[in-house]
């Protein structure tokens, strides 16, 4: 049976390793196209980060599901020709290298177009390909900084808070994948390849919505804001009596008066000074202070249903643990199974969904050059006594 998914008969070699570069060859890879992971003979270090089950991370396994691996020593002269050679056949590459060591390897997108004028040449680097910063290393929690996002992100008059995950590296392999997409669809066009360069620093910098306007037109700075977001009132957390937390979004100048009827306060929904957005903002401690009393009072299951009832934007704080049990991610199929060993391995689905062609996991991480034989055997024509010596 053909593969329905959208990149299906596309060839992706992925070079690199951890996590931004992998991130996007398995997003292409989950819709359709065959992933190539190029790894060293010791493998890809994610293999035991974290959590580690039989040797292997659990982490690798949703990572490097679907992909083929193939161990060569870019280092080594025959590692670098036979890398060659299968950029020579690739559709697309993917690297996240510090920029210039593809180049010096001699694999740099500029001797691949010579013989591959058709390949899209994917980059992630912490800071791009060009400028005074190409160089510099550029780890995800170094990018999120210089991004703009840390600096907004915590308590006012506190230290910068870290959310406890790579963000940087996850939003530039989801970023390298949209560029990738948009890529394929000019080569449709032009029949021509080009580099899709990504930063780290420059996927966060995306994120960051009216704050290089609003300083530039009226010198605002935006600043940490805890709980809340600046310039939207009410959307925050609130503490319940049974010490969990719900977030509530009543900002919408109608929701808003639905909130405050069911929170008992209808002197706040009929008051014309909270009855937009900007009175609310002149008045946000009034308000929060009138919700957190309400939470308070009640449990966090009695604040959702009561809030849900009146249609206003409510929810819990969840775990992974609340996700996994949870109706609503398992009627969206947000978990797919893997098999492990002969040991069943929840892993996340990847988004989006599409109606006519959705991704689909085939096959979990690999154990490292499982595919040596198929790659460099059947597709660059190797002996086995030449696959043996290397």
């Amino acid at each position: 049976m053909s593969d329905h998914r959208p990149l299906a008969g596309l060839r992706v070699i992925e070079l690199g390793q951890l996590l931004a570069g992998p991130f996007t060859g398995t997003i292409l890879g989950y819709f359709g196209a065959e992933v190539i992971k190029v790894e060293p003979p010791t493998g890809d270090p994610i293999r035991q980060w974290r959590e580690v089950r039989d040797g292997t991370s659990l982490w690798y396994h949703s990572l490097a599901r679907n992909k083929k691996s193939v161990t060569l020593d870019l280092k080594s002269e025959r590692g670098q020709a036979l890398a060659f050679e299968l950029l020579c056949k690739a559709d697309v590459v993917v690297e996240n290298f510090r920029p210039g060591l593809m180049e010096s390897w001699g694999l740099g997108p500029d001797a691949v177009k010579e013989k591959n004028p058709g390949v899209i040449y994917a980059r992630i680097s912490g800071y791009g390909q060009t400028g005074p910063f190409a160089n510099k290393p550029g780890y995800a929690s170094v990018t999120e900084g210089y991004g703009g996002f840390r600096y907004i992100n915590g308590e006012p008059g506190q230290a910068p808070v870290r959310p406890n995950i790579s963000m940087g590296d996850t939003l530039a392999g989801i970023h390298a994948a949209l560029g990738v997409a948009l890529a394929i669809i000019q080569r449709h066009q032009s029949g021509e390849g080009q580099v899709v360069d990504v930063a780290l620093y420059e996927s966060i910098f995306n994120l960051l919505e009216g704050i290089v306007p609003e300083f530039d037109g009226a010198g605002v700075i935006r600043e940490p804001s805890g709980t809340t977001i600046t310039g939207i009132v009410p959307t925050n957390t609130y503490l319940c009596k049974d010490g969990k937390h719900v977030v509530i979004g009543g900002n919408g100048d109608s929701i808003f008066k639905r909130l405050m009827t069911e929170a008992g306060r209808s002197d706040m929904a009929e008051d014309p000074e909270l009855a937009h957005n900007p009175g609310r903002v002149v008045h946000q401690e009034r308000i929060d202070k009138a919700l957190s009393d309400w939470c308070a009072k009640h449990s966090s299951s009695d604040i959702i249903n009561k809030l849900e009832a009146a249609r206003v934007p409510v929810g819990p704080i969840y775990s992974v643990e609340d996700m996994l049990s949870d109706p609503h991610y398992n009627a969206r199929g947000m978990f797919e199974t893997v098999e492990i060993n002969g040991e069943p391995l929840k892993i996340p689905a990847i988004m989006p969904k599409l109606s006519r062609t959705p991704g689909e996991t085939h096959w979990p991480g690999a154990s490292i050059g499982a595919h040596n034989q198929e790659i460099l055997g059947g597709l660059l024509g190797l002996s086995n006594s030449e696959i043996a010596e290397l």
